[in-house]
């Protein structure tokens, strides 16, 4: 189980590393438009915010990274759920959809880690 475990716990990193390039540096694209339903004038004003939320992912992403390179059951739990917080919060803030796309994902990796 630690394989599936570990499988997960990758592409929620993946995932996290994709929200940072769409944040950070698609935004004001029209596939970054397209992807978070943005009006072009409102994706230009929101740009650094954006650039910042683009970070914190990346943040997310790199501790994923770092529980698996150093095989460590800690830091991928904690990272998983800070996944599952975040998403939460998206959830409840911003668009019901974050909960399928963020915390979701995180939520099975962390079943998969407590199995495993």
């Amino acid at each position: 189980m630690s394989v599936v475990a570990d499988v997960l716990v990758g592409l929620v990193a993946l995932l996290h590393g994709y929200f940072l390039v769409l944040e950070m540096f698609l935004w004001t694209t029209p596939t970054g438009r397209r992807v978070f339903g943005l009006e072009a004038d409102f994706a230009e004003s929101s740009r650094t915010l954006a650039a910042n939320q683009g970070l914190y992912n990346g943040f997310l992403a790199a501790g994923l990274v770092w529980g698996l390179v150093a095989d460590s059951t800690d830091v991928k739990v904690f990272f998983c759920a800070c996944v599952v917080v975040a998403g939460g919060y998206g959830a409840a803030t911003v668009n019901r959809r974050i909960l399928l796309v963020q915390a979701l994902p995180a939520a099975l990796a962390l079943v998969a880690l407590a199995l495993s």
